[in-house]
């Protein structure tokens, strides 16, 4: 973790680049700290985003929606809850190609770089890499059965069976 000290030396550095920033036309407020890009999510923006994370037990933030994802990484996250047996009525997803605050907003909110990004009863998961490590060692099957966000047993369709001749 960093200290206090070495933090704020980290910023009064990258102040000091020589990049230069957007044009405020583009950018009508100022959403910039410094040349290393660090945000700034606006109050309106985080209130949103707390909304839309509380919306169900299990948020899906990704590109495009569950039955048509717009990348690989979506489509693969939302494979995995779909193998995992979280409950649809548990679910909700939001499409951050249709809101470009939102797509951004979300990086900021959660301090996690890439999207699609999963919340579980309101606390970040991960990303699609963290998702299917996730779904391989066993861990989030392990989760999403303490959280009770899974189709309950005596709801799945029962097996076929076979009469004795």
């Amino acid at each position: 973790m960093f200290s206090r000290a070495a933090f704020s030396s980290a910023i009064r550095a990258a102040g000091r680049s020589t990049a230069r920033p957007f044009p405020s036309a583009i950018f009508p407020t100022p959403r910039y700290l410094t040349a290393s890009k660090i945000r700034l999510l606006s109050a309106e923006t985080r209130a949103a985003i707390d909304k839309a994370v509380a919306t169900s037990p299990v948020v899906l933030f990704m590109k495009g929606t569950p039955e048509t994802p717009q990348c690989g990484f979506s489509r693969a996250s939302i494979q995995i809850l779909g193998m995992q047996g979280v409950d649809p009525e548990k679910f909700t997803a939001f499409n951050v190609l249709e809101d470009q605050d939102l797509r951004q907003g979300i990086k900021e909110y959660s301090e996690w770089p890439t999207i699609p990004q999963l919340y579980v009863e309101k606390e970040f998961i991960g990303g699609c890499d963290i998702l299917m490590t996730m779904h391989q060692d066993g861990s989030l099957a392990k989760l999403l059965e303490e959280k009770n966000v899974l189709v309950p047993a005596d709801a799945e369709t029962p097996e076929p069976t076979t009469k004795d001749q």
